[in-house]
């Protein structure tokens, strides 16, 4: 299997070859964009718009290459012709959606192309999850059950839907529902269908049905062995067991390490460093609201992409991660646990972002289902920060399942913030932050290491 990287590099040379090949420039594009690297997707995606190409994969190429460089009125129009094009294109509406969400923290501003979008295709099953989605994200989680089923009535025999209405009445606290929600996508679905099984283990661990959630895990885990959301559920069924596997797995004294940065060169000190840097990743936070589907609520996200590691404070933070992390991975060691199999030494970034939350706001409980080692990295805390075991306001929280679990878990370690602190942790342990009340902004980074 070859990797973007590769494919772009491919892509570049039958433009090369073949510079009127609209088909390869739309397909450089996309690769130049998966890899991070907006301008270069922009450009290309423009030839190819050029070159007379009328797919609305195009516009939206163009459209999240602008929106990650922070053009957003750009992007919006781009997102629109997407639509403009296939009026019932879900990838499109999802990221307008997204977008209109994330600038107006209003979900009707957001829902209100994919309800014209809807009305006109009313049993698109994709539209339904969208705007259930939306509604979920924007803290409703009863309308969007209510969008959910409202999909199910036009579409009975949709997976998705069935599973997100599932995954809904978890967070309603209705689990007879969800179990047969969860049971009737099953039945759907082709057997051992790796979505299916884990909307079906979660209504099991909501249940209390331990050994049949705990036999769906192992069934999800040798499908996926490497998928960290299958290893957080079946280390929650061997907790729930009482299995003494459950230590080696979530070993917290040996796989949870927390680090100072070193302070990089040219500066008196690491505050001065930090300093510098919450100022320029502030001016960078372009968003009211949070992302979807992502574990932020109450503050914005911001993508570090190549464009960000090029400006000189982002890159010297990411010298000084990258020093801490091969530290981190020589005290692991080798292994055979699911962590520290894959430890050959060498490492890559997958993903990288920053995070501003306001007063209020906090982290879901989540995992990174495609990393290997998670992280959080304390930029700038403002006052309201909790002081100790009576207040962990604002602290990283371990361990807390995000669905309801009988009997219910709790967090099993906290880690007290501190600017310039960076914690390294196993991407499959559930991990969220401690609301907190503060006139400030409490601004962190993070990212996944994946073996290289």
């Amino acid at each position: 299997m070859t990797t973007r990287a590769q494919d772009a590099e491919r892509f570049r040379g039958t433009v090369a070859r073949n510079p009127l090949d609209r088909v390869a420039w739309h397909n450089l594009a996309s690769a130049e964009g998966d890899l991070g690297r907006l301008t270069q997707a922009e450009a290309a995606a423009r030839r190819a718009i050029e070159l007379g190409i009328a797919a609305p994969e195009t516009r939206l190429v163009l459209a999240r290459a602008l929106q990650g460089q922070r053009r957003l009125e750009e992007a919006q129009r781009g997102f629109e012709e997407a639509i403009a094009l296939r009026p019932a294109y879900a990838d499109a509406h999802r990221d307008l959606a997204q977008l209109l969400w994330m600038r107006s923290a209003d979900a009707r501003v957001a829902l209100a192309p994919l309800q014209a979008a809807l009305a006109a295709a009313p049993k698109d099953p994709s539209l339904h999850l969208i705007h259930s989605i939306v509604l979920e994200f924007a803290g409703d989680a009863r309308a969007a059950l209510e969008a959910a089923q409202a999909g199910m009535a036009q579409v009975p025999r949709d997976g998705a839907l069935l599973r997100q209405a599932s995954h809904l009445c978890l967070d309603l606290d209705d689990t007879p529902l969800a179990m047969a929600l969860a049971q009737r996508a099953s039945q759907l679905a082709p057997a051992n269908s790796p979505p299916d099984l884990i909307t079906s283990c979660e209504a099991l661990l909501a249940a209390g049905r331990i050994e049949e959630a705990d036999a769906t895990a192992e069934s999800i885990v040798k499908s996926l062995p490497h998928n960290q959301y299958a290893l957080a559920l079946q280390a929650t069924t061997w907790r729930m067991r009482g299995d003494r596997r459950y230590a080696g797995l979530c070993d917290y004294q040996s796989m949870v390490h927390t680090q100072r940065l070193d302070t990089p060169a040219g500066f008196p000190g690491l505050d001065a460093f930090l300093a510098a840097l919450a100022t320029e990743l502030e001016s960078l936070h372009a968003f009211e609201a949070h992302p979807l589907q992502q574990s932020v609520r109450g503050g914005s996200q911001l993508h570090i992409q190549e464009a960000e590691i090029a400006r000189p404070l982002v890159g010297a933070l990411f010298a000084s991660i990258a020093a801490a992390v091969k530290r981190h991975l020589d005290q692991l060691g080798p292994g055979t646990d699911p962590l520290r199999v894959r430890n050959t030494g060498k490492f890559g970034f997958s993903g990288a972002w920053s995070v501003r939350l306001r007063s209020g706001g906090h982290h879901a409980d989540h995992v990174h289902p495609q990393g290997w080692i998670s992280s959080a990295c304390y930029i700038a805390l403002p006052p309201g920060i909790g002081t100790g075991e009576g207040d962990r306001a604002g602290w990283l929280r371990l361990g807390k399942p995000p669905i309801p679990t009988l009997p219910a878990l709790g967090a099993e370690r906290y880690v007290k913030p501190e600017p310039g602190l960076l914690v390294l942790f196993p991407a499959y342990l559930w991990h969220g932050v401690e609301p907190f009340e503060s006139s400030g902004h409490r601004l962190s980074v993070a990212f996944d290491v994946v073996p290289a």
